[in-house]
Formats: structure tokens, C-alpha cells, sequence
């Protein structure tokens, strides 16, 4: 199982030092085949431990169809000599689970071997169709079953409610229009098992869906491809960049600002539905004393990889220390709520009527019980408007190393692309409304955080991408430090 384990795209333990201590049975649903879930507790030198969910099926022959996917033949406990695969690459195991959820009437429960399968909408799953494991996802896994229905299994899993599946249920209760359907989901039976722990959602599938990253890299590729001959209609006469970027066959600010629309709808349900707080002056200064503490954490480990980060760091701190004198009284708070937490453009489908969001789990690096307190609506916000950015410079990055164009052209019309489409974003999210002088304070706050955290990320993982975010803070910020 260690083994398997290690070479697991969603195992987040790779390249450290880790023991896996513990293996538990919580569930085991009748097949055939015989399906079994396991929670492994993985525990790493500095003593924090993390859970694992390994759905099992087991055979007593080998199974050649699914060889990828062997975690090992071994002597099971109950099921003696068998074969074990990991179970979401079987379409045979993968039915085991489609019938549970099948078998389970609307806005009711089933148990199951170890398992509560919930459903709370009026769908008829196909219980004939085929599955289809999705091969790109690292953390989790989401198995199609034809064009009905989607599974999503947790891997990395937390005893408590999963935020995706609380989320999900609340929007589709709403009725809102802006996400997959929840048909239902599955938790470990409390009187079976130690704790409830949310292993697996099912939900509609977005057969007509694009990915939003895609769609605006699209457009990216296609304004700087036919950005000459736009920007010069008839000779003698020359287009600015942001008339070339509105003329472009591929323009994008439309979805952009329907996709603002969007995301203030389903800001307006998670507020309606989900708790909410009013931070006051000490709840304010705290959101700048955590920016602030990043930042000098960065500047710290990030010395000798980026060391023009620190140039940034007195204007960046300044655009923290404008939170704090922010003007908050009792009868004019700052107002939380239920957010997604890891917003961006790769957390968006377009489908033939409206744009949907995904994966509300928040950001995996945090706690679960930090994932689901209040917080601003702004970090939402900002997280796109970095992934419009990155959008921009990233294809930029790749017409400059492909084609050999004058560098500083690209470079201006890819940064007219990105400014047109932030600017409808948020002129879809805002409504009729102009965003308050407190709200562009905590807007620009909020986005140069997110320029720091990228700072890291991509100094240690994709070194030649650092300058994205670095030019970033260098707009933010006013500086011209904006080289590595």
C-alpha cells in the first residue's frame, strides 16, 4: 500500500519524509466485486499526520483490464487471498457505488456496508452507464458515468462536513444556476465508525462545459495572433492596444463580465445560507498583520532565489497598512461570509447558458476549520483578477519564445487584455453599484497577497514563470522592481 501510495497523483506526501502508521476499514459494500474503504494516517517527521480515503476492489484473480492500478495481491483479514486495485479505474467497483447512491431515495438516506448515502434531488441516475475515471485531477478523483452524473472521491480527507459538498447542497437547494447539481454524497456511518468523515459527492454532469482557463487562454492566443493586422485596418492609421484587444475576433470581456455576474449571485447565496460576521477594527488589523506576516516570511525564505522581493516590500506593506485605516465602526463593519477560497479561472466551466464554478473546497493548504469560517468576498474577487493576469502573461510567454515578436508589443497587448477583461469582471460582479473606496482598499489588498503567495509557489516550482508575479506587485504597488 506504501508503495502505491508514493506514486499516487494525489498523495500531497511526495518528496517527504513520511510513515504510513495506521490503516482503517470503514466501510466495506457488497459487490461483487468486493469493494472496501480504507482511511490511511500518514504521519510526517515534524509529528502532523494527515488522512488518506483508498477505495479498494478486490479479486481473487487478477484483473489484466485494470494491472495500472494493482496496489498489491496480500491476505485481507475478511476477504482472505485477493487482488486489490484501487477502485475508481474499475467501472465494475465504480457500479458498486452508482447503485448505493441508486438505491437511496430523494431527500433520504441509505446505509451501506459502513456508509450513509444521502440524496436531495430529484434525479434519476442511470445505474447502465459505463464510467470514465478523469486522468488530470491531482487531489481528488471524479469518475463520469457517461454523460448523467459525475462521482467526485476525496483522497485528502478531514473528519467533519466537507465545504464542496456543504456548498453544493446549499446551492442546489437555492436552485442556483451557477453550479453542478448535487445529487447526493457519502459519509462513514457515526455508529460504525469512530467519526463522520465525507468521503465522495455525485452530481450533474457538465457535458457541454469548457474550461474557463482554456477559454481565456484562447482568446489570449488569438488577439496577439491577428493583433497586427487589427492594429493597423488601413494604412497610415494606427489602433491603440485596447481598441486592437476590443476589435479581436477572440475578445472576452463579454464572458469576463458575465462571469462577474456570476460570482455575485452565488456570493449573494452563501450569504443568504451559510453564516456570516461583521469584523470590526481588531478583525481588520488582524487580516493586514497576517499579509504582513507572509510578506516577511517570503522576503525571508525567498533571499537568494528572488531577491527583489524585498524591494517590493515597504510599498507592498503600505498597501497592507491601508486595511488598517480602514474606517470601521459598529454601525459600518466589515462584512464575512461563506466564500469559495480558491477562486480562479480554472474553477469556472462554461456551459451553453451560463457560467458554473467547481471545487468549493477552499484553499488545501488551510485547515479545514479555517476553510469554512467567514471571510471577505474581496479574496474571491482577487483571485480572478490574478488568473485574468495570468492568463495574459502566460500565453505571452509563449508567443514570445515561439515566434520571436518584439517583446515590449507583446508585452503591452497581452497587459491591454488583461485590464479590459479585470475591468468587466468586475463591472459584472459590481452590478450597478461602483465599488467603495473601502472595497478597492481591500481589493488591492487582498490581490497583492495572493501576488505574494504566487511568488513562492512559483520560485519553487516554475522558477522562469516568477516574473508574472512579480510584474503584478510592480502595477500594485507603483514600483518598478519587477525583475527577479
Amino acid at each position: 500500500m506504501t508503495a502505491y501510495l508514493d506514486v499516487a497523483r494525489w498523495f500531497g506526501g511526495k518528496g517527504r519524509d513520511h510513515q504510513v502508521t495506521d490503516v482503517r476499514r470503514v466501510a466495506t459494500l457488497p459487490g461483487p466485486p468486493a469493494v472496501t474503504i480504507d482511511v490511511v494516517t500518514v504521519r510526517y517527521p515534524d509529528g502532523s499526520e494527515e488522512l488518506y480515503q483508498l477505495p479498494l476492489a478486490h479479486y481473487a484473480e487478477p484483473q489484466e483490464r485494470i494491472s495500472h492500478a494493482l496496489v498489491g495481491p496480500h491476505t485481507d483479514d475478511v476477504l482472505g487471498a485477493v487482488h486489490s486495485y484501487d477502485a475508481v479505474h474499475d467501472r465494475e467497483a465504480m457500479a458498486v457505488y452508482l447503485r448505493a447512491f441508486a438505491a437511496t431515495a430523494p431527500e433520504d438516506t441509505s446505509r451501506v456496508g459502513g456508509l450513509v448515502f444521502h440524496r436531495i434531488a430529484e434525479h434519476e441516475l442511470d445505474t447502465e452507464t459505463h464510467s470514465t475515471l478523469f486522468s488530470g485531477e491531482q487531489s481528488n478523483s471524479s469518475v463520469a458515468f457517461g454523460d448523467d452524473s459525475l462521482l467526485k472521491v476525496f483522497r485528502k480527507v478531514t473528519p467533519g462536513p466537507n465545504p464542496d459538498i456543504e456548498v453544493h447542497r446549499e446551492l442546489t437547494r437555492a436552485g442556483s444556476p451557477h453550479v453542478a447539481a448535487l445529487y447526493g454524497w457519502a459519509e462513514t456511518d457515526e455508529d460504525t465508525s469512530e467519526q463522520r468523515i465525507d468521503l465522495a459527492m455525485i452530481q450533474q454532469f457538465l457535458r457541454t462545459a469548457s474550461d474557463g482557463w482554456d477559454l481565456a487562454l484562447a482568446s489570449v492566443r488569438a488577439l496577439l495572433a491577428e493583433a497586427d493586422e487589427l492594429a493597423e485596418p488601413r494604412p497610415g492609421e494606427r489602433l491603440e492596444d485596447a481598441e486592437v484587444v476590443q476589435r479581436s475576433g477572440g475578445d472576452f470581456a463579454g464572458e469576463s463580465e458575465r462571469l462577474g455576474v456570476a460570482v455575485a449571485e452565488v456570493h449573494e447565496v452563501l450569504r443568504d445560507h451559510f453564516p456570516t460576521a461583521s469584523w470590526g477594527v481588531g478583525e481588520v488589523a488582524a487580516i493586514a498583520d497576517a499579509m504582513d506576516a507572509r510578506l516577511e516570511a517570503q522576503v525571508r525564505d525567498l533571499a537568494d532565489l528572488v531577491p527583489s522581493l524585498a524591494l517590493h516590500a515597504p510599498a507592498l506593506r503600505e498597501v497592507f497598512d491601508a486595511v488598517r485605516h480602514l474606517e470601521v465602526t459598529p454601525a459600518a463593519p466589515v462584512t464575512a461570509q461563506r466564500v469559495h477560497g480558491d477562486l480562479h479561472l480554472g474553477q469556472t466551466m462554461r456551459v451553453v447558458h451560463n457560467w458554473k464554478l467547481v471545487d468549493f473546497e477552499g484553499e488545501p493548504a488551510k485547515p479545514l476549520a479555517e476553510r469554512v469560517l467567514p471571510d471577505s468576498p474581496w479574496r474571491d474577487v482577487a483571485g480572478m483578477l490574478r488568473s485574468f493576469d495570468y492568463a495574459a502573461r502566460s500565453v505571452e510567454r509563449d508567443f514570445a519564445e515561439g515566434t520571436g515578436d518584439d517583446a515590449s508589443v507583446l508585452s503591452a497587448r497581452a497587459a491591454a487584455w488583461a485590464e479590459r477583461n479585470r475591468a468587466a469582471f468586475l463591472e459584472g460582479y459590481a452590478g450597478d453599484g461602483a465599488l467603495s473606496p473601502a472595497d478597492r482598499v481591500l481589493l488591492a489588498a487582498y490581490e497583492a497577497d495572493k501576488a505574494v503567495y504566487e511568488i513562492g509557489y512559483e520560485a519553487r516550482n516554475r522558477p522562469g514563470w516568477v516574473a508574472i508575479p512579480l510584474a503584478a506587485l510592480a502595477r500594485l504597488t507603483g514600483s518598478r522592481e519587477d525583475t527577479p
